[in-house]
């Protein structure tokens, strides 16, 4: 007894201490984040700086308190709605002059992203604001911002390269045989190339055409796009003839890029930072150079109101990553998560009137797409509209859930449609038979043990998975049908699993109107009947209460320079190489995931930068790595 009366004591002990550790946590990050309010200025007639470090997404992934703490940002992940916020700001704001991006560590972003941010660098240069951009190395995604601006410069030691969307996927037929592994699939769709990576060795003629269909039309919308704010550069000359015009240059990629007019200045980032003081002055020595500025964290964190907004709100759901069942962290859409999120905002805020969900997913878990779409119908029978806006991917699942909407709203370059079903479930039949290992039981039905991984599946299970695939289907066709006011055969004939660009969804009814989420926000609002300006509210899982803490007390930070490659060729190639990652997780999720699934992996991979499944793959790799190593 006394042993068991000392541990309580210890234990008692601990948590007075933890808790006495939280209420110190908790001050310090309040008075040093009243603190960094106070000392945060916005230098009168300086720059914006968006260091745009990492990749562009819709909602950044969670961080943990130990990669906070240690000042490393999971992936450099860059919010597309603040940078929309802070220029949108900037154009209004008399002490900004000059917009700066700093796109020398820019990993990429959904093409959809790349156009409402191009818009919004287009109504600051309204304004009477400049844009100046600076890299070292500018492919697809840091040129299209790029081509807003007012003046491109490119280090002499770099160069511009465009590929355009497209490239390799992996596919495990070989493999799988190699090792007697069987893939069992049940799908529905023509086009639902998701479940091909373990069935093919290559890309099936169907997949084939309509992904060839679907870039295409991305190709020709950011052509279109870059031709309008940049009309001197003719980028698909340029990359016919990029050889030749190289030999030219004697090899040198800067020079040929500013002969075929793709940049304005050749030149060091001293010789920018020295263009830039002489445009609005001389500041305090910051990591972006000498010039007098203020970083997109600081501005937005010294512009934020400090007394919190009352009054008619739109309320903006993010669906954003891998549709997942039960709970998940931020840039993963957990149906348990956001459907408690949703149900939570529309119970507890009175000035909620309208709901957007915003959804960048290229779908995942049936059930929990259904339990998102569930929650959104139960706020409609709350009296509140619901609007839809589609980011660079709303696919498969994302698109389920965006039935429950009353509009839509899709960028031109949107990834939207793949209206299909699958289930996949291996088994292990011929592996343990290779190996000498036999199997065998007793059943008392001709379910028991079903799906049956070890022996294989039986006959009836197999009739009782496609015939439930090919129910969700109708399921799936039905609720487009009702909420588009198609017939059910007109769905299925653009269903099929095909995904479509979302100019093209627009003409076939898949969406109502193009625009961004501003669009989605105003037309929401005008459903309600909210006039004037518009207050909306971010409904997602709350940030960690350490997290917040801990970021309260480091404050805003200012941005850093990565220490990773700029030139053009090691850019394509990290690109190339999350795709890669990526790639591998979303084949070990698939493989891993629910039996029934509505997903588009090909859709993802030419969406956001995914860098949850990306880190997901690489530690996949990593794991079967030390397997084979065991061996």
């Amino acid at each position: 007894m006394t042993f068991v009366r000392y541990t309580w004591r210890f234990l008692v002990g601990v948590k007075d201490l933890l808790v006495l550790l939280l209420l110190l946590l908790f001050f310090a990050g309040l008075w040093s984040a009243l603190n960094s309010r106070a000392t945060l200025s916005v230098p009168d007639g300086g720059a914006l700086v968006l260091h745009l470090d990492g990749g562009i997404v819709d909602q950044a992934a969670d961080q943990s308190p130990l990669e906070l703490a240690s000042g490393r940002d999971i992936g450099g992940q860059v919010q597309a709605r603040d940078i929309i916020r802070g220029i949108d700001s900037a154009a209004t704001d008399t002490r900004i002059k000059t917009v700066v991006l700093d796109l020398d560590t820019f990993v990429g972003a959904g093409q959809a992203n790349l156009q409402s941010i191009g818009q919004a660098l287009r109504r600051v240069r309204k304004a009477g604001k400049s844009v100046n951009a600076y890299a070292t190395a500018y492919t697809d995604d840091g040129y299209y911002l790029a081509a807003q601006a007012d003046r491109i410069w490119l280090n002499p030691l770099g160069g511009v390269l465009l590929t355009g969307p497209g490239g390799s996927n992996l596919y495990f037929k070989n493999a799988l045989e190699k090792l007697n592994i069987d893939v069992n699939v049940f799908k529905v769709g023509t086009y639902k190339a998701a479940v091909e990576t373990f069935t093919l060795a290559r890309s099936s003629p169907e997949a084939r055409a309509a992904n060839q269909a679907l870039v295409d039309s991305l190709w020709a919308s950011f052509r279109t796009d870059v031709k309008a704010a940049r009309p001197a550069a003719d980028i698909t000359a340029f990359i016919a003839q990029l050889p030749q015009r190289l030999g030219a240059s004697g090899g040198d990629q800067a020079k040929a890029a500013l002969d075929a007019r793709l940049v304005d200045t050749i030149g060091t980032r001293s010789d920018f930072d020295a263009a830039i003081v002489k445009l609005v002055g001389e500041g305090e020595q910051r990591s972006f150079g000498t010039y007098k500025g203020i970083t997109l964290a600081s501005y937005l964190a010294a512009t934020d109101p400090v007394v919190p907004q009352t009054g008619p709100a739109i309320g903006v759901v993010y669906v954003t990553g891998d549709i997942v069942d039960g709970e998940a962290p931020r840039g993963t859409a957990g149906g348990a998560t956001i459907a408690r999120a949703i149900a939570n905002a529309v119970a507890d805020n009175d000035d909620l009137k309208a709901l957007v969900v915003r959804v960048d997913s290229g779908g995942g878990s049936v059930l929990a797409s259904e339990e998102i779409r569930q929650a959104l119908i139960d706020a409609k029978k709350q009296g509140l509209p619901v609007v839809a806006s589609f980011g660079p991917v709303a696919a498969s699942g994302g698109y389920w859930l965006a039935t429950s909407a009353d509009e839509i709203y899709a960028m031109p370059s949107t990834i939207t449609g793949s209206i299909g079903v699958f289930a996949i479930i291996p088994s292990f039949n011929r592996s343990l038979t290779e190996l000498g290992i036999g199997v065998d039981g007793v059943k008392s039905t001709p379910y028991s043990g079903e799906p049956d991984l070890l022996a294989g599946l039986s006959p009836e299970t197999r009739v009782i998975l496609q015939s439930s695939v090919e129910d969700i289907y109708r399921r799936f066709i039905g609720l487009v049908s009702t909420a588009r006011k198609l017939p059910t055969t007109e769905v299925d004939r653009i269903g099929q699993g095909r995904v479509w660009a979302g100019d093209t969804a627009l003409q076939l009814k898949l969406v109502d109107k193009l625009g961004g989420l501003d669009a989605a926000v105003a037309a929401a609002a005008a459903r309600a009947g909210v006039k004037g300006k518009i207050r909306t509210i971010d409904i997602e899982r709350p940030e960690s209460p350490l997290v917040a803490l801990l970021r309260g007390v480091m404050g805003p930070g200012e941005d850093a320079q990565e220490q990773v490659a700029r030139d053009p060729f090691a850019k394509l190639a990290a690109a190339s190489r999350q795709r890669l990652l990526a790639a591998v997780g979303d084949m070990h999720a698939i493989a891993q995931g629910p039996t029934m699934q509505a997903a588009c992996t090909e859709c993802s991979g030419m969406g956001s930068p995914r860098v949850a499944r990306a880190q997901a793959g690489e530690g996949w790799l990593a794991k079967l790595a030390l397997t084979l190593a065991a061996k």
